[in-house]
């Protein structure tokens, strides 16, 4: 494919929708366009260079950000005021986040590409529990995880499972938005967040939600102190938050809420998060044996015991991760165990499984593996067992 193309002029410029094209029919989960690099996609966590490209230049680079804004000087003025930029754009029927940004007095441009269907929740193999919690009448449920997680994904698939099934009121505000909602069994109202947009910040969307009559926000990013006050006040107020935080783990999302406030002020609202949060679950995305990505989520519900350790004056995660190891009848998922059911089921390798962790935990993932191998085994004599004792003779294999 030759992504470059003559203009009127006679000279040499970058085919940007060639691009696209490649990078919606290879099934791209974004493109990278930089000053002196090739076309990049995003596949399977992979960088990829487009096919039949060449390194782009200066002039490819600002002819991408005359596309992209489309001249609208009210987008270029923001660009230079802020030094970045967000915008929504459409392009033959699919709906891309373009993020652009600066280095070195050149433009830097991420565009995300939207999947146009809304993710299924089921089809995306969530741990079940996930739609419990969902239900719940009021408090805060956070899902976290570093960039291309997955948040976004599955923060759209609970949003769309209560829309189908709950008669609720549902404010997202998100920036920019990437999944288009329609009101199903619930209203869904959606805001973008930004300069010129539905609301300015996060913040400000939050307090104005208190006066809007919503039983469930959606906060599409919870990151500085005003948000997550914000946020503690809608769910103290008896609404149901659903939030995404940029942390690797459930018990690092606790230190990085703590770390919004002074430490005069961390006693209470550890009281208070004792009190509303109701769940945590961070995830991450591994790239599997079968080149497909894996989910590894790992989920902590906040019970009396978790609650108590989040309310101690020296709050420690390692006390937080072995209370979920040893409650996971409650519905906790350590990390530990959601990396030991991939490596045991060939989704990913022993390998790959202790990429994820510090050194000092591999022997107790390996000791893990074992244990639900044996369980899993047991459990299966038990089934075998049964069959043969009360399956008809004639019946049985």
């Amino acid at each position: 494919m030759n992504v470059w193309h003559e203009n009127k002029r006679g000279g040499i410029f970058v085919d940007i929708e060639r691009i696209l094209d490649e990078g919606v029919n290879r099934g791209a989960s974004d493109i990278h366009l930089i000053k002196g690099n090739l076309p990049m996609l995003r596949i399977n966590k992979e960088l990829v260079p487009v096919e039949n490209a060449d390194v782009l230049s200066q002039f490819d680079i600002e002819y991408a950000f005359r596309y992209f804004t489309e001249e609208d000087e009210r987008l270029i003025e923001n660009y230079k005021r802020e030094r970045k930029l967000d915008i929504n754009f459409e392009y033959n029927g699919n709906r891309l986040r373009v993020n652009i940004s600066s280095s070195l007095d050149s433009y830097v441009f991420t565009i995300r590409i939207i999947k146009k269907s809304l993710p299924e929740f089921d089809e995306l193999k969530l741990p079940s529990i996930l739609k419990r919690i969902a239900t719940l009448p009021q408090g805060l449920i956070l899902v976290t995880g570093k960039s291309n997680s997955g948040k976004s994904t599955t923060l759209n698939a609970l949003v769309n499972e209560i829309n189908k099934t709950e008669n609720k009121k549902i404010l997202i505000l998100e920036s920019p938005i990437e999944y288009m909602h329609t009101s199903k069994k619930s209203l869904v109202v959606q805001k973008e967040v930004g300069v010129g947009k539905d609301c300015l910040k996060f913040s400000d969307g939050v307090t104005n939600a208190l006066r809007e009559d919503c039983d469930i926000l959606v906060v599409g990013e919870i990151r500085d102190k005003d948000t997550m006050e914000a946020t503690i006040e809608m769910a103290e107020s008896g609404h149901l938050v659903i939030g995404t935080m940029h942390t690797r783990s459930c018990a690092e999302t606790i230190d990085r809420i703590l770390s919004f406030y002074d430490v005069s002020d961390q006693l209470a609202i550890k009281y208070i998060l004792s009190s509303i949060l109701k769940a945590v679950v961070a995830q991450r995305l591994i790239k599997g044996m079968s080149d497909e990505l894996v989910m590894i989520p790992e989920i902590m519900i906040v019970d009396e015991v978790i609650g108590s350790l989040i309310r101690k004056e020296k709050f420690s995660t390692t006390e937080i991760e072995d209370a979920m190891q040893s409650r996971m009848d409650r519905g906790n998922l350590s990390l530990m165990n959601s990396l030991a059911n991939a490596v045991i089921k060939g989704k990913i390798t022993l390998i790959q499984a202790e990429k994820q962790i510090d050194e000092t935990k591999h022997q107790l993932l390996t000791r893990t593996i074992r244990q639900l191998e044996n369980r899993w085994k047991n459990s299966s004599i038990n089934i075998y067992c049964f069959y043969k004792r009360h399956m008809p003779t004639h019946l049985q294999l």
